[in-house]
C-alpha cells in the first residue's frame, strides 16, 4: 500500500552572518564580533508544495535585519537573539517561532607604550562564547554556552579499576595528565524573566565556576570531573536547569626515552590528536521540566 507523502518539520534562514559592531561614541572605541544564524519556523507549506513564496521572508532580509539591529548595539549575544526573535515573530503573522544562534568572538586592546590602545585590538580569548534562542510562539528557550575552552591539569588525575579483556592494552595509572576541550551549553529555567538577567556577568561567572571545578578534586575519570563541573554551576545559579557537556579526552602519552639512555619521570609526553575518548553528558536538576524543543538542531550534546 502506498502511503501519502507529506511535509514534515521544516525551518529556513540565513546561516553564519558575520557582523562586527564598532561603537565610536568616544575616542575609546568598543568592538563586538558575532557570527549569527537566523532560522524561521511557521507556515511555509505552500513554498514547499506549490512554489508559492508569499510567506517566505527572504534569507537576505534576515541577514539585513541582523545588520540593522547591530546598529543599535549588541550588548550580549543572548540579548541580541532575544531581540531578533521578537522582531520576526511579531512582524510576520505566519512566523510562529524559530531558532537563532550566535558565536561571540573576543578582542582585547593592544598594549602600546605601556597602555591599552583606544582603537587597536588583537583577536584573543580562551574560548568561543555561544548562545541559542528557540522560540515557539510565546514560549522561549534560551541556551548560553562556550566551546573550544582548552584546559589541562598536570597531576591529580588517574584512570584505574576499569574492566579488562583480551583487547585491553591500556595500563592503569594514578598520575596522568588530564586535558580536554570543554564544550558546554546551559539552559535557563523555562519561564525565566530574561530582562532581569545580566547575561555578560552570568556568562563570566559560569565560566569561572567551570574552571574552578576542574581544578578542585582528584579526577578518577573525565566523567567524574564533568559531573563536578556541572554540579558546581547548578548549585550557584538557580536560574539554570541543566548543562550539557561534550569533552574529548586529549590524550598525553609518556615518551619512552630509554633508547637514548634517558629516564622520563612523567615529564615528556606525546600529545595525540586522534583517536580520542569523547565524554558527553547532561547534568541537571532532578525536578527540571523537560525541554526537548530547546535542544532541537544542536548536534550531539553541544
Amino acid at each position: 500500500m502506498n502511503s501519502k507523502i507529506v511535509l514534515g518539520q521544516n525551518q529556513y534562514g540565513k546561516a553564519e552572518v558575520r557582523v562586527v559592531k564598532i561603537t565610536r561614541d568616544t575616542a575609546r572605541h568598543e568592538i563586538e564580533d558575532l557570527n549569527v544564524t537566523s532560522q524561521l519556523r511557521g507556515d511555509f507549506a505552500a513554498a514547499h508544495l506549490a512554489g508559492d513564496n508569499s510567506h517566505l521572508v527572504a534569507t537576505d532580509t534576515q541577514k539585513n535585519t541582523i545588520y540593522a539591529f547591530a546598529r543599535e548595539g549588541i550588548g550580549s549575544p543572548e540579548a541580541f537573539l532575544l531581540r531578533l526573535g521578537e522582531h520576526f515573530v511579531s512582524s510576520f503573522d505566519w512566523v510562529s517561532g524559530g531558532r537563532w544562534e550566535a558565536d561571540s568572538y573576543r578582542w582585547d586592546r593592544i598594549q602600546a607604550h605601556g597602555a591599552a590602545h583606544d582603537h587597536s585590538f588583537v583577536r584573543s580569548g580562551q574560548e568561543v562564547r555561544t548562545a541559542v534562542l528557540v522560540r515557539d510562539g510565546a514560549d522561549r528557550h534560551l541556551i548560553s554556552g562556550l566551546k573550544d575552552l582548552t584546559v589541562l591539569k598536570s597531576t591529580e588525575s588517574g584512570f584505574a579499576g576499569y574492566p579488562r579483556d583480551k583487547y585491553t592494552t591500556l595500563p592503569e595509572t594514578t598520575d596522568r595528565i588530564l586535558a580536554t576541550d570543554v564544550s558546554a551549553r546551559w539552559r535557563f529555567t523555562t519561564g525565566t524573566d530574561f530582562s532581569s538577567l545580566d547575561f555578560n556577568r552570568s556568562y563570566g561567572d559560569v565560566k569561572a565556576l567551570l574552571l574552578e571545578a576542574f581544578t578542585e578534586k582528584y579526577s578518577h575519570a573525565l566523567q567524574q570531573t564533568l559531573f563536578d563541573m556541572g554540579a558546581k554551576v547548578l548549585e550557584a545559579h538557580s536560574e539554570i536547569d541543566e548543562i550539557k557537556f561534550s569533552m574529548p579526552n586529549k590524550h598525553h602519552f609518556l615518551v619512552d626515552l630509554s633508547p637514548f639512555g634517558l629516564d622520563n619521570p612523567n615529564e615528556v609526553f606525546f600529545a595525540a590528536d586522534r583517536p580520542y575518548g569523547l565524554i558527553e553528558a547532561t547534568v541537571q536538576r532532578e525536578d527540571a521540566e523537560p525541554a526537548e524543543a530547546a535542544w532541537s538542531g544542536i548536534a550531539g550534546f553541544c
